[in-house]
């Protein structure tokens, strides 16, 4: 593998680079046979998996001290496993490509990992930034049609750049101080987003059935309701129309044609991404029965966050001849009855989320059916109070789309800076020594 294809900006470097085995020793991880119980009774010693590096990735920790999972003396002596000591890096090869961290005492790893323990050359938390440096590039030459995968062979051709081991620890000092600075201020975007959603979700809940926050008298049927809402199903003002069943098996037929059609990855709550359209050979008499009408609300049968599960968007009709996958709730509702986008903020308000929690199937992914759809409680408004509704649902929902993409951007560029900052500290664009001290708002 050719050093610039992976990290490109390393012949920028003011030091001269090495392949990373020269200067740590690189081995790799196992996991000892499930089948062999004694491999895993009296467990003690720490085994690294990938299910520790989504706990790490949230606290952007540098040091992995805890695992979940721990294997037996005798699985690592009857195995390929090994021991690392403390101050080994690690690198997820697979999954979560890119991810690093440091053993923070002696543990064993999984085959998802590379591992370099360091000699006397290569500090390992300056390499654990080299290695975060690196993660994008790792990520776009990652290669696999299933699970994206960097193997054995492009690891070993890895390449760092090698100033004095005093440099090194000067550089570490400097971005463990800068990084966690960019990190909270990260963290501090994400809680701000989460709360920016929650008080959204609150005011469509009060604007859409009135009082439900107010603890008022319940309703008998559904408790979260207060028992003066009048409701009724939603079954008396819609019908639910079925998607087409991909099938690849299909015998041809003469009425084939080429539709384009929405699939569950389209419909993101309260919004359809169009992004990417793909499309669907299917008879002209089955597209019919599964094409979309501008108003039709349209919500997944399955999502694997149950609050999500019922969230629904109002199709405009954008793309014409457009079906629906099977797992693609269309909800045609009467239009003398009920305005769509008052459909849509009751299934984006609290309301919308307990009652599909409350009646899913939530054996593996919360699941619902079409006849818990219509069976869905709708609080009676006539058409003119429905409107002042959804006037105001649509001002919520453009001060929140706007609040976000604030914050999205923020987010970026604290990323970007992040990034940033340590390419250049790695390969030595700035003294770190008179850097020091300065917030991430000075330029390098």
């Amino acid at each position: 593998m050719n050093e610039n294809r992976v990290a490109p900006w390393l012949k920028d470097s003011q030091w001269p680079t090495v392949p990373i085995r020269l200067v740590a020793r690189l081995g790799s991880g196992h996991t000892p046979s499930r089948n062999k119980p004694e491999y895993w009774k009296n467990s003690t010693k720490p085994w690294i998996t990938l299910a520790d590096v989504w706990q790490l990735r949230s606290g952007r920790k540098n040091f992995i001290t805890e695992t979940k999972e721990k294997i037996s003396p005798l699985g690592l002596a009857n195995s390929s496993a090994v021991l690392h000591p403390a101050g080994t890096v690690i690198l997820s090869r697979t999954a979560s490509v890119g991810f690093s961290a440091i053993m923070g005492h002696e543990m064993a790893t999984s085959q998802d990992f590379a591992t370099w323990t360091c000699g006397s050359l290569l500090e390992p938390r300056y390499l654990l930034h080299v290695l975060r440096g690196m993660a994008p590039d790792l990520k776009r030459v990652a290669t696999g049609s299933t699970h994206k995968t960097i193997y054995m062979p492009d690891i070993e051709q890895l390449r760092v750049p090698l100033p004095h081991v005093e440099e090194q620890r000067r550089i570490a000092d400097f971005l463990d101080a800068e990084t966690a600075l960019i990190d909270r201020l990260a963290t501090l975007r994400l809680h701000q987003a989460s709360t920016l959603d929650e008080r959204y979700v609150a005011a469509v809940s009060e604007l859409t059935t009135p009082g439900i926050g107010s603890g008022q008298v319940p309703s008998m049927t559904w408790p979260w309701l207060p028992r003066s809402l009048t409701t009724a199903r939603l079954g008396y003002m819609a019908r639910v129309q079925t998607g087409v069943t991909v099938h690849s098996a299909r015998e041809p037929s003469p009425d084939d044609a080429e539709f384009p059609y929405l699939r569950v990855a389209n419909v993101q709550g309260e919004w359809v991404d169009l992004t990417e359209i793909k499309t669907i050979t299917i008879p002209r008499d089955m597209a019919r029965r599964s094409t979309l009408h501008a108003g039709d609300v349209v919500m997944t049968e399955a999502n694997g966050n149950p609050d999500n599960l019922g969230r629904g968007a109002v199709w405009s009709g954008t793309v014409a001849n457009m079906v629906h996958q099977n797992h693609v709730f269309a909800i045609r509702v009467d239009q003398n009855k009920m305005i769509p986008e008052y459909l849509s903020a009751l299934l984006a308000s609290n309301h919308g989320r307990r009652y599909f929690r409350f009646t899913s199937n939530q054996v593996g992914i919360a699941t619902t059916s079409s006849s818990k759809v219509l069976a869905f409680p709708v609080p009676l408004l006539d058409l003119a109070r429905q409107a002042a509704v959804v006037a105001e649902y649509r001002k919520l929902r453009s001060t929140i789309t706007r609040t976000r993409a604030a914050l999205t951007r923020q987010t970026g560029v604290l990323a970007e800076r992040r990034q940033a900052l340590i390419t250049a500290a790695v390969t030595g664009q700035f003294d770190v020594s008179t850097a020091s001290g300065r917030n991430v708002t000075d330029g390098v």
